[in-house]
């Protein structure tokens, strides 16, 4: 009878340990990297105009950051779900990391995205390069709660 109750004791013990490994070792896992971080975002964002050229698409732009949930619930919503085929058969989407708000700023200006009002928060662009549209007040920036339907709203309601 001792035997079977240091058996389960030390059973008991043994599950203990590991089930408080267990969010240890999910801390370990890298996180996905979306947003490329060593990117020269001004020569991808050449590359992605040369392809739309070729592609007779347009350019959207997503400013974004690894760190955001919303930025990666958006890129989720692009690259596998139901509005990937409807974005890939409009644009060539080009990703851009801002960072902590510390990279690539002076881009999203220039397109006339304010990221102080969220991200992630996208530009859409002729195949010329100049800009046709994009976010003003934040409208991605809760795509984790967004449906499909209402985040293609949004990018119905940028002109492309």
């Amino acid at each position: 009878m001792n035997t079977l109750a240091t058996f389960f004791r030390s059973t008991a013990l043994a599950l203990g340990l590991a089930a408080a490994m267990v969010p240890a070792l999910a801390e370990d896992a890298p996180k996905p990297q979306v947003y490329n971080e060593q990117a020269d975002a001004r020569a991808d964002l050449n590359q992605a105009l040369a392809q739309a050229n070729a592609q007779q698409r347009n350019v959207l732009v997503v400013f974004g950051a690894n760190w955001c949930g919303d930025c990666m619930a958006l890129d989720r919503k692009f690259s596998g779900g139901t509005l990937a085929g409807p974005v890939a058969k409009r644009f060539v989407v080009l990703k851009v990391n801002v960072g902590r708000f510390d990279k690539n700023t002076d881009l999203a200006a220039q397109m006339g995205v304010p990221l102080k009002k969220g991200i992630p928060a996208v530009a859409v662009l002729g195949r010329d390069g100049q800009v046709l549209s994009a976010t003003s007040g934040g409208e991605l920036a809760d795509a984790r709660n967004m449906g499909d339907e209402a985040v293609l709203k949004v990018l119905d309601g940028l002109r492309h």
